[in-house]
């Protein structure tokens, strides 16, 4: 068995740990990372068995034992199941079992923003790698990242966040007024 054929093997052992309803794309209001039924990942407080040798890159790649891991389903539903926790360490959890894992900068990379007209106004929609979308807002806001060169990164639920391609960055900047500002359900945040 090739390195990748037993690695993929690992993974998948790692997800099938999983409850198969979290595999199910979501329908409805449902907001998660991955565009999946979102996994109680608060409710579950499993014993923390080890590092695995994964990686989220800065440009939001995922590795595992230094090989990228090239099937997105597979990432996006380890996404799923990914959360931060006090110590600032990010970690795969399961019902039974957690996992630290490397983070470079964010663990997830918005794709693109889009404006949506609703009764209260323009909602900008927040894009996600992983396969989610989120509305910008005050639940969900935007922050400077100084260590992207000032691009934007929004706060999700389970102390996940997600940095702006250039592409978003680029869109979002397109958007912002003369004072560099953008509102999105009512709230402004400001770009620069």
């Amino acid at each position: 068995m090739s390195r990748i054929d037993n690695t993929d093997g690992q993974l998948q052992n790692l997800l099938g740990k999983v409850p198969d309803r979290h595999h199910v794309q979501a329908t409805g209001a449902a907001l998660s990372v991955n565009g999946r039924h979102p996994a109680p990942l608060g409710a579950w407080n499993p014993d923390y068995c080890g590092d695995v040798d994964m990686r989220i890159s800065a440009d939001g790649t995922w590795y595992h034992e230094g090989v990228p891991i090239k099937r997105a389903e597979l990432w996006q539903l380890f996404a799923g199941i990914l959360r931060r926790e006090a110590d600032g360490e990010f970690y795969l959890v399961t019902p039974v079992e957690k996992c630290r894992v490397e983070v470079e900068l964010h663990p997830l990379i918005i794709t693109d923003v889009s404006p949506a007209q609703t009764d209260e106004g323009v909602q900008l929609i927040a894009m996600l790698n992983a396969g989610g979308s989120f509305p910008i807002s005050a639940e969900y806001p935007l922050k400077p990242e100084q260590k992207a060169g000032g691009a934007a990164y929004i706060d999700l639920p389970n102390g996940l966040t997600a940095l702006c391609s250039r592409p978003a960055w680029y869109r979002l900047v397109d958007m912002a007024d003369d004072a560099h500002s953008v509102v999105s359900q009512g709230t402004r945040f400001f770009l620069a």
